[in-house]
């Protein structure tokens, strides 16, 4: 019997930094060497780049930057066998590569079979798909290299059983959406059965843009049970001993990390989209607009718990309709979670915006105008303290109100950043109770209270649109699952209703071009998920 130690090494790479991302793979190596003397060390997909590259995988120099790295990487490597994804260029066509590297060489590479268009994905635009499975001795075991979509689809599995592979480590840089992990289990196990072979799976981790990769790195054994599962949101090299006898190869029992509940791994993955965004991006620290509501209280919570307090600061802006109770509120959380905390009244500045549109508006109604003089006025506030202090402006609407443009452009749409931008306004409330179970965080107050923007007297949101518990599970149907209007109503939601919302959510999106980009929780979110134009006429009801 012959034992085999294979480390699952997720990495959180930056886009592009290919130098920077060598080292941390040559750094990851030499430290796994040294605790674990492994045989096998496999790092996620496109580790050298960062996931997803896009149109940087156009650029001319890409491949000799890519092979200057392969190089580093070769040279490193000594007596145990190292597995990591790269960009290949080949006679005018580029590869989602795999390469295995052993003793100062790079012994084969793989490419990528199946790539994903869909979603997130376009990897079409960019790669050639590979045509043959890669099964090759590793230590003596027949082993096949797959990279992520592989395993989602049958053929590649099924291929490398043909050959006489006994193991599958596969390469990913999967990212999160709510479930996906109990997915992602779900299929490998699949797969694994299905191909008679343990699959060691290694994910890429960390906030790239809109997307968050949540690591979880795992082995799934040949029956389909679940060996080792790495920590999420966090780079971990995590060894597995595996067995062969010359025939079958079996796993030692590891390390299981628990996984969170749906709450907990959404508040994760939004705390690391923010860190990531941030520091990746070189801002110092981050501002935002506390209003005394829950969508700002929950956003400035997730900034702390992602930078500390020390980088964040919050700033009320009052009005003449706004209430006490927020007053009171916003100083309140921002005592309790230690940020700086600034009271600037936009009461002269509307004054003197109103005073130069006198003639303008001469003759006129108020209406919503004034309203959203407000909120530009709060915009420019906080686009000021971002010019000055180098600090990144926060927005902080949520899905179901950047949904159907319940928001102000260049106002409190003004900003860099949307923590909560594919978050659901009921689940806004959901994680904000989750979060005071971790620590006081968000008065309750702010919990319990109806939800308003304080733009006119007496004013709640509902005066506007339907109760949120109705509006979301309208928004989920047409954003998330593309179901028509009248597909909608079928399911029991009031006529009306339903077209004045969908009829909303289609004309706002000019807003959303507009938007500040944010961490993508569902499997459908407004950006590099739905791409709607702004000028069409396609019927509501179809």
């Amino acid at each position: 019997m012959q034992s085999l130690k294979i480390v699952m090494a997720q990495l959180n790479p930056t886009v592009g930094d290919i130098e920077g991302n060598t080292d941390k793979v040559l750094t990851a190596l030499v430290e796994c060497v040294a605790e674990h003397q492994p045989h096998i060390v496999l790092f996620p997909e496109l580790v050298i780049t960062g996931y997803p590259p896009e149109d940087l995988l156009l650029r001319s120099s890409l491949a000799h930057r890519v092979e200057r790295a392969l190089k580093r990487v070769s040279a490193a490597v000594g007596d145990c066998h190292v597995v990591l994804g790269y960009p290949r260029l080949l006679d005018g066509e580029l590869f989602n590569a795999a390469g295995v590297f052993y003793r100062g060489q790079l012994l084969k590479e793989y490419h990528k079979q199946c790539l994903p268009n869909y979603r997130v994905f376009d990897e079409k635009r960019y790669f050639t798909p590979g045509h043959e499975s890669l099964v090759m001795d590793i230590c003596g075991v027949p082993t096949a290299i797959s990279i992520c979509e592989d395993v989602w689809e049958q053929g590649p599995t099924a291929d490398a059983r043909k050959q006489g592979a006994q193991l599958m480590l596969n390469l990913s840089a999967s990212p999160f959406h709510a479930g996906k992990q109990v997915e992602r289990e779900a299929l490998l196990a699949q797969r694994a059965w299905q191909g008679g072979m343990p699959i060691v799976y290694c994910n890429l981790v960390g906030g790239q843009d809109e997307l968050v990769f949540d690591g979880a790195s795992m082995v799934v054994s040949a029956a389909g049970e679940l060996v080792s599962r790495s920590p999420a949101y966090q780079e971990a090299s995590q060894c597995v001993t595996a067995n062969w006898d010359g025939k079958t190869l079996s796993f030692d029992e590891g390390e299981i990390e628990d996984l969170p509940s749906v709450l907990e791994d959404i508040y994760r993955t939004l705390v690391l989209g923010v860190r990531d965004y941030v520091n990746k991006n070189g801002f110092k620290s981050v501002v935002l607009g506390l209003s005394g509501g829950i969508d700002s209280a929950l956003t400035l919570a997730i900034a702390v718990d992602a930078l500390g307090a020390d980088r964040v600061e919050a700033v009320m802006m009052p009005f003449r309709y706004t209430s006490s109770m927020s007053l009171e509120d916003a100083e309140a959380q921002a005592a309790m979670l230690g940020v700086r905390y600034q009271v600037i009244s936009i009461e002269p500045i509307y004054e003197s915006f109103m005073a130069s549109l006198a003639d303008e508006f001469a003759g006129l109604s108020a209406d919503k105008t004034e309203e959203n003089l407000q909120a530009r006025c709060r915009g420019v506030l906080l686009m000021a303290i971002s010019n000055k202090k180098g600090a990144l402006v926060l927005t902080t609407g949520n899905k179901s109100e950047v949904a159907v443009g319940y928001s102000t452009l260049y106002g409190d749409m003004a900003g860099g950043f949307d923590v909560l931008k594919d978050v659901a306004k009921t689940r806004v409330f959901e994680l904000s109770r989750y979060r005071n179970t971790v620590s006081p965080a968000i008065p309750q107050r702010v919990i319990d209270r109806p939800p308003s923007a304080e733009l006119a007297p007496g004013q709640k949101d509902e005066d506007s649109l339907p109760p949120y518990s109705v509006l979301d599970q309208v928004l989920e149907r047409y954003i998330e699952r593309d179901e028509s209007a009248e597909t909608i109503i079928a399911a029991g939601f009031d006529r009306d209703m339903v077209y004045r919302v969908l009829r909303l959510v289609d004309l706002n999106e000019y807003k959303r071009r507009q938007a500040a980009i944010g961490t993508r929780i569902t499997e459908r979110g407004f950006g590099r998920d739905r791409r709607y134009p702004i000028t069409q006429r396609w019927p509501i009801g179809d």
